[in-house]
């Protein structure tokens, strides 16, 4: 890489022969290390003890059985969004859009079970339960695929256009609960009516939120292992997107790598926003997600894009949710720290690999022009 800067600082980043694969899965430790001394520092700065403030923000989130089961629910739609990225990224197709595919996923989850939530009860509990599911994948498969056929007919970029139905996706949502979906009984609030005891998800563990859709995280990220690692469909994404000649050479098919990635991606994120509405919200409300599909890129990342590494980096960020949910009622910090912190380890997180990836050499200096 050139240094445009090369006058005032005479040093260049030069390629690795053989990146260390070792370091680059040390990269994330040492990126979350770093985020954990920057943050000290922005503590210091406004003015708290860095020490009470890391402590607020890491351990107050696990000291207790009901914090931890807090942890592992936010930890679900977090991981089942990178599933999906994971996969898209892989295929070097970047899918920017999980947080719209998550919100079209729970609309779609709230309005079937808003459909069979009246006094004749014509299906069971958990046969809704499934279908809204089912519906949630659907409608997150269906929103990634608007930018699948676009990239795909028009050449769009996917990066755009899958960050723009984002926003769509949330206006509407708001269109939803403030008409189809809106309670008549809500007193106007922009919501829809709170479902039933029997069409919400089953906890695992009495006294705590954390439901079942945690076990089917679990088991998808067993699933996504062998499909990535183990099958041939899994290779054939991975080599397109490390090498899109040689798998044009070997016949792979670029269009059906794109189609399906972003299906399956969209298909995970929308499950994840079914789980969000028929568990720990219990109705559809104008805010399913606090930016779950925007974290969930991170998530992707410190995971190195490994299914097994997902459940590593969506631990690490929903202790950043809890943790700046706790500076906030007991430091009386902004809501924004949440965020501060997510953006120091994904900008730490790249300075890493940039590090493992390539090394800085020192140029030489300009001979003399001027002869004695």
């Amino acid at each position: 890489m050139s240094n445009p800067f090369a006058a005032f600082f005479p040093v260049k980043l030069e390629l690795r022969a053989v990146p260390s694969r070792n370091m680059a899965y040390f990269s994330p430790v040492l990126a979350l290390a770093l985020t954990l001394f920057f943050g000290a520092l922005l503590f210091l700065a406004l003015g708290k003890n860095p020490l009470s403030g890391l402590q607020v923000f890491l351990l107050e989130p696990l000291k207790t059985r009901s914090s931890i089961s807090e942890l592992l629910l936010k930890t679900t739609p977090l991981v089942l969004c990178a599933l999906g990225l994971s996969i898209c990224y892989r295929a070097n197709v970047w899918n920017i859009g999980a947080e719209g595919q998550l919100i079209a996923g729970g609309i779609a989850a709230g309005s079937t079970v808003l459909m069979f939530d009246n006094s004749a009860h014509l299906l069971p509990g958990g046969m809704v339960l499934l279908l809204a599911s089912l519906a949630g994948i659907a409608g997150g498969a269906l929103w990634a695929g608007i930018t699948a056929l676009l990239r795909d007919r028009f050449n769009a970029n996917e990066i755009l256009v899958s960050l723009m139905l984002t926003y769509i996706a949330q206006l509407l949502l708001m269109y939803m609960v403030n008409g189809p979906l809106k309670d008549p009984h809500g007193m106007n609030f922009p919501q829809s009516r709170v479902f039933s005891s029997e069409f919400l998800l089953p906890v695992l563990f009495a006294g705590s939120r954390l439901h079942i859709g945690f076990a089917v995280m679990l088991v998808a990220t067993a699933v996504m292992t062998v499909f990535v690692y183990r099958s041939f469909a899994g290779y054939r994404l991975t080599v397109g997107g490390l090498a899109p000649l040689a798998a044009r050479y070997a016949g792979f098919s670029s269009r059906r790598a794109l189609w399906t990635s972003l299906l399956i991606s969209g298909g995970f994120a929308g499950i994840a926003g079914a789980f969000e509405v028929t568990g720990p919200i219990g109705q559809v409300l104008p805010s399913i997600s606090p930016g779950y599909g925007f974290a969930a890129i991170i998530v992707a990342f410190v995971g190195r894009l490994n299914p097994i590494g997902s459940i590593f980096g969506g631990l690490i960020l929903s202790l950043f949710y809890l943790g700046g949910e706790m500076a906030q009622s007991r430091l009386g910090l902004p809501s924004a720290i949440t965020g501060l912190f997510q953006g120091m380890l994904l900008f730490l997180l790249l300075a890493c690999d940039t590090l493992i990836n390539y090394r800085l050499r020192w140029l030489k200096p300009a001979a003399n022009a001027h002869t004695a």
